[in-house]
């Protein structure tokens, strides 16, 4: 969000998702404000994260009822930035809920190690229908992503659709950004979407500096 927010607010628009995960929200002065333009921007509510999660945030629309929240900081190495997680158990309809967490990793190899560790005991929490998405900020063959897909469904990889890599806009050439299901929630398709109605390549380049990753998901009844 520290980028062109009107083209950030098209793309997720065109990708009219239920869910919205944000690695970085604002976290200072008037925080709350700006998170609340980009919901009221996209037609979709504040649901948690931004400066209590560090960074992360959820946003979501109005069919899921919110049933809880809680954000989490992570422990912090001197001299690197804070990192949290934000998650939010979401209900649709009767029965179906999913468990929802948005994290942004380390730069730092054996912190984003530990983080990942975090991160998957913080989403067992989260019911048996969960997901997890952010930046890895590693490629899929780096320890801590390979940690999080030994027990984790990793989206792209289950069931890859659009395009793979995230990272840069201008120049795609690396996937470090990813959504991460428990094994019972069915993934339809993941991947970077293509062709969005009313979005320009400019968009996709000034909207971040990261792809934006869609993902369809299934989630049975509880």
């Amino acid at each position: 969000m520290r980028d062109d927010t009107a083209a950030l607010a098209r793309v997720i628009r065109a990708c009219a998702p239920d869910v919205v995960c944000v690695q970085e929200a604002p976290r200072f002065f008037r925080w709350r404000k700006y998170a609340s333009r980009l919901a009221m921007a996209t037609g979709l509510q504040y649901v948690t994260g931004g400066a209590t999660a560090s960074g992360p945030m959820v946003l979501a629309s109005l069919r899921p009822y919110v049933e809880r929240t809680a954000d989490v900081l992570l422990p912090r190495t001197p001299g690197l930035h804070q990192r949290g997680l934000a998650t939010a158990e979401l209900r649709f309809g009767e029965s179906a809920r999913l468990g929802v967490l948005s994290f942004h990793l380390s730069l730092r190899d054996a912190e984003r190690y530990e983080q990942g560790g975090a991160l998957l005991s913080r989403l067992r929490g989260l019911g048996p229908y969960a997901v997890a998405a952010g930046d890895v900020n590693e490629r899929p063959k780096g320890r801590t992503f390979q940690r999080l897909a030994a027990e984790l469904q990793d989206g792209w990889a289950t069931a890859p659709w659009g395009a793979e890599y995230t990272s840069e806009p201008g120049r795609p050439h690396q996937r470090i950004d990813a959504v991460f299901a428990t094994r019972g929630v069915e993934v339809l398709g993941c991947g970077v979407p293509r062709g969005l109605a009313g979005v320009t390549a400019q968009d996709l380049r000034a909207a971040t500096d990261h792809l934006p990753v869609l993902s369809a998901l299934r989630i049975p009844p509880a």
